[in-house]
């Protein structure tokens, strides 16, 4: 029964696609609508993918395209539920977790900066652990490019994580 390989295939993504559209949308609401439309379209769309190649790039892609084609903007908003794991301190002290709360919002500021495409290659990398050849797919884009995209976007993160930190915006 397609619906319930559809299932076992995409409820697994649900976390992995929130996050993502919430990362993209910054607002909860707007990210549960778009995560909404993407699994009616990939429901729609599901009997014509192909059984063996990567259905979470495939799935990914309708995320993203869909959010490309209805979305005219990105709204700005707080990020408070979204975890930035990677970042998070060891040390479970006061102060440690006062500063590792910190560095987290920096980052999210940061990242709220960058353009979109930077973003989501970002996000796909880091976040999601995605491989370069699953990031071109998602994308649609070559590999070389998704390679150059991410450098670029690295440079641009720690650019403005540079600026922040010298600046003073710190807020510690």
């Amino acid at each position: 029964m397609p619906d319930a390989r559809f299932e076992e295939l995409s409820l697994p993504l649900f976390d992995q696609l929130y996050n993502f559209a919430h990362w993209l949308t910054q607002d909860r609401s707007e990210a549960e609508d778009l995560v909404q439309e993407t699994y009616t379209k990939a429901l729609r769309g599901f009997p014509g993918f192909q059984a063996g190649t990567n259905f979470r790039a495939w799935i990914f892609r309708i995320l993203r395209n869909t959010f490309l084609t209805s979305r005219t903007g990105l709204k700005v908003a707080g990020q408070e539920d979204v975890e930035v794991d990677s970042l998070a301190s060891v040390d479970p002290s006061p102060e440690a977790t006062l500063i590792g709360k910190a560095d987290r919002q920096v980052v999210r500021e940061a990242l709220q900066e960058l353009s979109v495409p930077l973003r989501e290659i970002l996000l796909l990398c880091e976040v999601e652990e995605m491989a370069y050849e699953e990031i071109a797919q998602v994308l649609a884009i070559p590999v070389g490019t998704v390679m150059s995209r991410l450098y670029r976007a690295r440079k641009a993160l720690r650019g403005r994580l540079i600026q922040r930190f010298k600046g003073g915006s710190h807020g510690v």
